[in-house]
């Protein structure tokens, strides 16, 4: 249900064909710029692509969360994530976001988006009602992160990453179990699983346990860090041990051996290191075989921290809001669902998000 915030000038009218028409000018209050989304009332830009003097940030992956900001306001993870990718000193001043917080002539409350650890939804109350910017936001709990939590909101701002109906993410176990099957088929190979560093390696790690993998799983160098983080957010990773070679023992070491890495490093003279490997990528993009074949990719695992279109709709659906705003994916599929089911919608075409830059 739409919030009560603003009474009866919030709420939504009808127009002859039964749909809602909007009531308030709410664009006045969260604006699309070339930095980012911008609130007048609060001062601030959420996630915004490039330098300002106030920014409220997700999540740590890269395209949302950037160095150089005056003042950054973040979950007390993410801004550790950040300090982590960036050194100590990537704003002049950070602030956890804890509690409900009044910024300038706003309340601003962040909570759980399922996303990775630290991810976070911001709610924005305004005199044009309550946003909710989802950031990135995953349905399907993972063990690396505090689950998606349902906000009540007049307007919903949500990615629509996986934003077309074919996108029907599977059983991430029953895709690890993929995994696992292609390393008792294939003994004497190394498996080397492309992962990105935060949030996509821990869970194919928790997946990997959960399927039964208690034996060591390799890292390279890039994801050490985080995973170290992770464990000490107390967050039960089990064995891990660096992807060093001995020169002694030759490439044969790492044969039936399960190696994380960040997908670049395929390409890079660190894969030569190890003899005839099984190239895997854990993404929801690998439902394209395309692009799979584009990454020279042999077993693609369709792991996603993102909804997918069935989650996507049934949170438009499930909160109702007002006005739901579609940005960084695959807009216009959401927006010719949203007006099919009664829902009004609008674009933002906000640009700089991406896959998580490597």
């Amino acid at each position: 249900m739409p919030s009560q915030a603003g009474h009866a000038a919030l709420t939504p009218s009808r127009t002859n064909n039964g749909q809602r028409s909007q009531v308030t000018h709410r664009d006045a209050h969260l604006q699309p710029r070339p930095e980012g989304l911008f609130c007048p009332a609060g001062g601030f830009h959420v996630d915004p692509v490039r330098p300002v003097e106030r920014a409220l940030i997700t999540h740590g992956h890269a395209d949302h969360a950037r160095p150089g900001h005056r003042h950054v306001m973040a979950t007390r993870q993410t801004l550790e994530i950040m300090a982590i990718r960036y050194g100590a000193d990537f704003a002049a001043q950070t602030q956890v976001a804890e509690g409900p917080l009044r910024i300038g002539d706003t309340r601003v409350s962040f909570h759980p988006a399922g996303h990775v650890l630290g991810s976070a939804q911001i709610r924005v109350e305004t005199r044009g009602g309550v946003f909710v910017i989802t950031g990135d936001y995953a349905r399907t709990p993972s063990p690396a992160c505090l689950p998606w939590e349902p906000v009540p909101c007049d307007v919903l701002v949500t990615e629509a990453t996986f934003g077309l109906p074919v996108f029907r993410h599977p059983d991430p176990l029953a895709e690890i179990g993929k995994l696992l099957e292609s390393v008792r088929a294939f003994p004497d190979r190394a498996h080397l699983v492309g992962a990105y560093a935060l949030g996509k390696a821990q869970r194919v790690i928790m997946l990997l346990r959960a399927a039964g993998w208690d034996g060591p799983i390799h890292l390279h160098g890039a994801l050490q860090r985080l995973c170290d983080y992770h464990l000490d957010q107390g967050i039960a990773l089990g064995d891990l041990r660096p992807a060093t070679i001995d020169r002694g023992a030759g490439k044969a070491q790492f044969a039936g051996a399960i190696v994380l890495a960040p997908p670049s490093a395929f390409a890079s003279p660190w894969a030569q290191r190890f003899s005839d490997p099984v190239i895997a990528f854990a993404s929801g993009w690998m439902q394209v075989r395309a692009r799979a074949r584009q990454r020279g990719v042999e077993l693609p695992l369709v792991i996603s921290d993102h909804v997918d279109w069935p989650q996507l709709t049934a949170t438009i659906a499930e909160l109702a809001p007002a006005e739901t705003w579609v940005t960084h994916g695959r807009e216009d599929a959401v927006i010719r669902w949203c007006s099919l089911n009664g829902h009004i919608a609008r674009p933002l075409r906000l640009v700089g998000y991406e896959d998580e830059p490597e």
